[in-house]
């Protein structure tokens, strides 16, 4: 073994050779472990380890900064020098960062920083699994087949900075999705989960809600295009409300290019796009949903800055009380718009005041309503209204006055996130969910069912 493998000794190496004005070094530290399983058994499991380090070098000119950028996995020491001439090769080579700003600097080191990386494994699934045995035990004797995998992850990212910054997060990440089929496979119903630690998911309680669709599937109806009341479950809304979240750059709402552009100049700040107090909001410390508490750019973009690494990062309200509160800005984006910095953070919770779940928002309804399951393929149409479409999936069930009375065909939608806030007349209640379409991206959410009064259903489709 290398005699420098610990993380932070990589860092601190990596730091000792830099010849650059300023550096940047970025260790994570991967681990996960897996499960997957069809037809009511487990089929695979699997452990894996890994390490990825990323070099930001910046350079000093008389035009400006420059940064350059090389990242590469299962670096060794011997691996250093050449990954930290290549970044520092980049900067030179590289024109005026337009992002460029001092390197953070006068944040409190992690008191942690020289530990070992926490690892996952699998004694993570000890009480799942057993759960899950039993799950398969009892769909056997219901006549139906289990499908689907369970994965966890642990990320511990060891951040340096030649500016004194030394900081370390653990992420765990947990996801967990379940799907459901007839012997004869014409009927499918799914479900998901986000979790820390495959403590808080219940295999029997999935598996008990997915038997009901199935059920609700033995009668089939079919319907039309048009505008439907429709129940929106908190995936749903997940899945909508991360995009609308990576939609919400300032600079690029300044400039007159999104939905969050005022006709005329400037930005939305300050306008009420939606009459129910809906607050949408982001904290790191968010219970059961922490996430890191500082910036981790690995590159920049829009809504990301590698000469931020290392921020504080604090809760923040994109929507309060209905209300346009926040756009995401870096210390750059910030700079040139005016508006105060609000670097992105790594959740989404969406609070409407409402104490229904689902199941009784759908026992409340009155008149003809669609109950959907999740939402899948969500591309953009117009980024001046942010139009999405996309399809609905596993599973599209008619509601008549309170009862779920059978299900329908899928449909392609055509709808805008900011447009259905505008819209919903019912918010329930707020739980942790998985997103469906961004869960390999973005898991950390929490979100409420939302009552849309005329949902665009926009075409039949045949997805499943």
């Amino acid at each position: 073994m290398s005699r420098v493998s610990k993380p932070y000794e990589i860092v601190e190496r990596a730091l000792e050779l830099s010849t650059t004005d300023g550096l940047v070094v970025i260790a994570d530290e991967h681990s996960s472990a897996n499960l997957r399983w069809a037809g009511n058994a487990l089929t695979t499991n699997g452990v894996t380890r890994g390490r990825t380090l990323t070099v930001i070098a910046t350079v000093d000119g008389a035009e400006g900064t420059a940064s350059g950028v090389v990242s590469r996995s299962a670096v060794t020491a011997d691996d250093l020098e050449p990954l930290v001439r290549a970044a520092e090769a980049a900067a030179r080579g590289a024109g005026p960062a337009e992002d460029a700003q001092p390197l953070v600097s006068g944040v409190p080191s992690s008191p942690d920083f020289t530990d070992a990386p926490a690892e996952t494994g699998s004694e993570v699934f000890a009480d799942f699994a057993p759960a899950l045995g039993d799950a398969f035990a009892r769909a056997r004797s219901g006549g139906r087949e289990l499908y689907g995998f369970a994965n966890h992850e642990l990320t511990s990212t060891y951040l340096g900075t030649s500016t004194g910054l030394r900081l370390r997060h653990d992420q765990p990440t947990g996801t967990l999705e379940l799907n459901a089929k007839s012997p004869d496979r014409t009927r499918s119903a799914w479900a998901g989960r986000s979790t820390r630690d495959f403590k808080d998911v219940d295999p029997a309680a999935m598996d008990a809600e997915l038997a009901q669709r199935l059920r609700w599937a033995e009668r089939r109806i079919d319907l039309p295009a048009g505008r439907y009341e429709t129940l929106l479950p908190p995936t749903a809304v997940a899945d909508l409300l991360i995009y609308q979240l990576w939609s919400s750059a300032a600079r690029d709402a300044v400039e007159g290019r999104t939905v969050f552009s005022q006709p005329g100049g400037g930005t939305r700040l300050g306008e009420t796009l939606a009459p129910l107090p809906l607050t949408l909001r982001s904290d790191p410390h968010a219970p059961g949903l922490e996430s890191a508490p500082f910036v981790i750019a690995h590159s920049s973009g829009d809504s990301a800055s590698v000469f931020d690494n290392g921020l504080p990062l604090a809760p923040t309200d994109w929507i309060r009380d209905g209300k346009l509160e926040r756009l995401t800005t870096t210390r750059h984006s910030a700079a040139l718009t005016g508006l105060p910095a609000a670097p992105a953070i790594d959740n989404l919770v969406l609070d409407g005041g409402g104490e229904r779940s689902l199941e009784e928002m759908v026992a409340a309804t009155t008149g003809r309503a669609l109950l959907l399951t999740c939402l899948w393929y969500i591309r953009e149409v117009d980024p001046a209204t942010l139009l999405l479409t996309g399809l609905t999936r596993d599973g599209v069930y008619l509601v008549e006055d309170g009862q779920v009375v059978g299900e329908v065909n899928n449909f392609r939608f055509n709808e805008s996130p900011v447009d259905l806030l505008s819209r919903a007349s019912e918010a329930g209640r707020t739980e942790k969910t998985l997103p469906r379409e961004w869960g390999d991206w973005f898991t950390r959410a929490a979100m409420p069912a939302l009552r849309i009064p005329d949902f665009n259903m926009s075409s039949v489709s045949q997805g499943v």
